[in-house]
């Protein structure tokens, strides 16, 4: 199910900023008002929700800087 949310979101994304792109040729302000919030959309919201799909359910404890620690304890 969020696969899906991340696929329509990111199509939505593209869209955005790709009709600004469009828009831009024929006034410029709007045009880079709708890029513009095409990036945020893509920055604030698909980006994280890609993220979390990636890591969800993953071990992360390898990805701390506590690992010196970790082998001076096992020995």
């Amino acid at each position: 199910m969020l696969k899906k949310i991340v696929y329509i979101v990111f199509f939505i994304v593209l869209g955005t900023i790709s009709y600004g792109y469009y828009i831009k040729s024929e006034t410029p302000q709007d045009g880079e008002k709708i890029i513009g919030i095409g990036v945020l959309l893509f920055a604030f919201i698909l980006m994280p929700l890609f993220i979390y799909l990636r890591y969800r359910g993953r071990d992360l404890s390898h990805l701390t800087f506590n690992q010196p620690k970790k082998n001076e304890e096992k020995k």
